[in-house]
């Protein structure tokens, strides 16, 4: 598998298992009892963006480490796959 698919992959997977995280502890300003002024009740208090991306990028690895795991190791490719039945 080439560096660069894997870095693709990477990108992908990184940006979803993201919007997966993202909703994780979130809490409202209403739910923090700090309503200001313009603010709506409902807008998140404090995001942890920077937990959150170091959350993702650990699972992203883990996650396309085991598909480069099952490409070069097991060799899964799209045509062993498909001939697969369940």
């Amino acid at each position: 598998m080439p560096i660069y698919s894997i870095f693709a992959v990477y990108f992908i997977t990184w940006w979803l298992v993201l919007f997966i995280v993202l909703p994780f502890g979130v809490r409202t300003h209403e739910e923090e009892g700090n309503v200001l002024l313009g603010t709506t009740a409902s807008a998140p208090a404090n995001l942890h963006l920077v937990r959150k991306a170091i959350i993702t990028s650990i699972v992203s690895a883990i996650v396309v480490y085991g598909i480069w795991y099952g490409y070069v190791k097991m060799g899964w490719t799209a045509e062993v796959l498909s001939e697969v039945s369940f």
